[in-house]
């Protein structure tokens, strides 16, 4: 199905919306296992999921017809399994850009790919490499973004959405578009070897870069610097003049208020 307000060449060009499911990253791979292929650039958009999910199994809370709840087909034949995490990169900074226009520079990603506003989260992704050999045969990308949600429960301490942001209602449907456009530029800079660039940006706009700040790691509390990300997309935490890395199991940031 063609959409005109998506203006890029391939990504959100077929878009299925679903009323209700239980996740559009499950609808999508159980649609990768029928015969009939699917085009790359393929969204899924739900108004409603029941199971949607975050990083480390986490649920994810959105109210019915008021948030972003999609999933996107990318197969990324050129990325090696170890250089995965360039995709994560890439598909943060495409949500990224898609939103700094509306809501300016208080706009940050937090490691590994949450969108966040000030110390409030705005939403997060999920990628999820079927891989093929030494390389990715199709990636599921899970992106969950508050847009006119304004109540969330207890346990969301710190979600935030772009109505409460603006104080005004915003249209769904455009925002996708906008993010989808900007995935894909990002996409095809990563698919035309500019990793670097892909890299050095993504760390400019690292939540907590560079500041001193306060992290949880091994039960103990402790005040560190996000020094870098490692290329396989490790963090690089500098505390007493020693750098560690950590994956994302092991540290917490303290920064729900």
């Amino acid at each position: 199905m063609q959409n005109n307000i998506f203006s890029g060449l391939f990504v959100g060009q077929n878009l299925l919306t679903l009323k209700e499911v239980d996740s559009t990253n499950n609808f999508l791979k159980n649609l990768l296992t029928n015969s009939k292929p699917v085009p790359e650039g393929t969204v899924i958009m739900a108004e409603s999921q029941y199971a949607g999910r975050g990083q480390l199994n986490n649920k994810w809370h959105a109210e019915p017809g008021k948030n972003l709840t999609f999933s996107l087909l990318l197969q990324p034949h050129f990325l090696d399994v170890a250089n995965q995490f360039d995709l994560n990169r890439a598909i943060s900074m495409g949500v990224y850009d898609a939103l700094r226009p509306l809501l300016g520079e208080h706009l940050k990603i937090k490691w590994p790919n949450d969108i966040y506003y000030g110390d409030k989260k705005l939403g997060g992704m999920l990628i999820e490499n079927l891989l093929q050999g030494s390389r990715i045969k199709n990636s599921i990308v899970g992106i969950g973004i508050n847009i006119n949600q304004e109540k969330f429960p207890d346990e969301a301490v710190n979600a935030t959405s772009v109505k409460q942001i603006l104080q005004k209602e915003n249209n769904v449907t455009d925002i996708l578009a906008d993010i989808c456009n900007n995935i894909e530029a990002w996409y095809l800079k990563l698919k035309a070897g500019k990793v670097n660039v892909v890299r050095d940006t993504y760390l400019s706009r690292l939540y907590w870069f560079n500041e001193k700040k306060r992290f949880k790691a091994s039960d103990q509390e402790f005040t560190g610097i996000i020094a870098g990300v490692k290329d396989n997309g490790l963090l690089i935490v500098k505390h007493n003049d020693t750098e560690s890395t950590y994956n994302l199991k092991e540290i917490e940031f303290l920064n729900k208020q």
